[in-house]
């Protein structure tokens, strides 16, 4: 079935570093979920920007400054459309998902007061969670936090209880990373809003398999890091509606983000230019355009389809080693899977699989509080992407029966 839904071999030609030897042995990469492999495409897109049109933008009346401002522009157009934002302005460039929660974080500061409530899920990513964390201890709101059972699915009936006229913020992520669940995130916002408690979505994990229509979703921020959508890294986007990212305060101050200054004033620039002070990731901003160029023109439903079928094939494979236990069973995930085997620590398997050229994750995730819910030090995490092969997954299979012989 490799090639029902897509030509895979035809694929993989576009990438590089899927041809390179890792201690003797084909590389396979299965730690999609911290970061995607990046295309030729992509490449020579960043090659092409150093080497034909490297220029600051926006304030150059040369050649090469405007070059390079209409091809940063044409980027965030690209995004624009591709989220289905309903103006380019509420796309603000980022360095990642990270740097734009904290934009938020930072922002609602104005906003929050002692006795207010934010709620968070269980299975964040510690980005989004420990700005929020920061933002209660300025402002005195409390977290509270929206339970999940041992499939790694949210409660959502305790979601709904814990929401009252005190909630003024929920976050939550699209797609948790430890566990590949798809959180039921238009339930979420629809019943936040509910409350009128304002949204924001981690989309971070869902960007490489889902493309979320922030306006079908009425969601108030969503955010996105480039380098798991086929571009670079150090890059990435914050959206938000039009009318939040004019209530919120600038998160940093400098070049760019001015309409004037004085040394007894500044006046602030409209949108985006508001939230990006300095000289930004131009190149990357252009690159991550060109990864959401490529990855379209494969097609997410195909991406989609073919990456379940890795999905299944691997679960089937991995439950056949007796002692493995998965973590993150949800009905509706994404190309994740966690596991252990016995007693084993997972950095162990990590590093036998490593000298057989599997690359893995091992550890927390990033996500500690999954793991203390499972009373787990960590997992070994295989992610896969649309450039995979089910014969990879064979090689992984066959590692993992090596390290528990090993370890056993």
């Amino acid at each position: 079935m490799i090639h029902t839904v897509l030509d895979i071999l035809k694929i993989r030609e576009d990438f590089p570093i899927l041809k390179r030897k890792v201690n003797g042995q084909n590389l396979v990469y299965f730690d999609n979920a911290a970061t995607s492999q990046t295309p030729k495409h992509v490449i020579d897109v960043i090659v092409d920007y150093y080497s034909n049109y490297n220029a600051n933008i926006h304030r150059g009346v040369h050649a090469l400054s405007q070059e390079a401002t209409d091809k940063y522009e044409e980027a965030r157009i690209k995004i624009q459309t591709h989220f289905n934002a309903a103006a380019s302005h509420e796309i603000i460039f980022t360095s990642g998902t990270t740097h734009a929660i904290n934009i938020v974080a930072n922002g609602f500061t104005s906003f929050l007061k002692k006795g207010d409530e934010v709620l968070v899920s269980a299975m964040e990513h510690h980005s989004n969670i420990v700005p929020w964390q920061m933002l209660c201890e300025r402002t005195g709101a409390t977290m509270k936090v929206i339970p999940m059972n041992l499939d790694g699915e949210l409660l959502m009936d305790k979601y709904h209880a814990l929401l009252s006229n005190k909630t003024k913020l929920v976050f939550c992520n699209h797609v948790s990373n430890a566990l590949g669940t798809i959180n039921p995130i238009q339930e979420i916002i629809e019943a936040a809003h509910a409350v009128g408690a304002a949204v924001l979505i981690d989309g971070a994990q869902a960007a490489p398999h889902i493309i979320a229509d922030v306006q079908a979703l009425d969601v108030d921020f969503y955010t996105v890091s480039a380098h798991k959508i086929c571009g670079p890294t150090g890059v990435g986007i914050l959206y938000g509606k039009e009318a939040w990212l004019n209530k919120l305060p600038p998160y940093q101050g400098g070049g760019e983000m001015i309409a004037e200054v004085t040394f007894e004033k500044t006046t602030y620039a409209g949108l985006p230019h508001k939230f990006e002070a300095g000289t930004p990731n131009i190149c990357g901003g252009i690159a991550m355009g060109a990864g959401l160029d490529y990855m379209n023109s494969i097609g997410f439903d195909a991406i989609t389809t073919y990456e379940h079928e890795l999905l299944a094939y691997a679960t089937e494979k991995l439950l056949e080693i007796e002692g493995l236990k998965i973590y993150g069973t949800a009905k509706n995930k994404t190309a994740v899977v966690s596991f252990n085997v016995g007693q084993i620590h997972p950095y162990d398997i990590g590093s036998i699989l490593d000298k057989l050229g599997v690359a893995v994750r091992t550890g927390h995730h990033c996500a500690q509080p999954i793991m203390d819910f499972f009373k787990i030090p960590g997992t070994v995490r295989a992610s896969f992407s649309f450039y995979n092969l089910k014969e990879e997954i064979d090689v992984l299979v066959a590692g993992v029966k090596r390290a528990k012989a090993m370890l056993s």
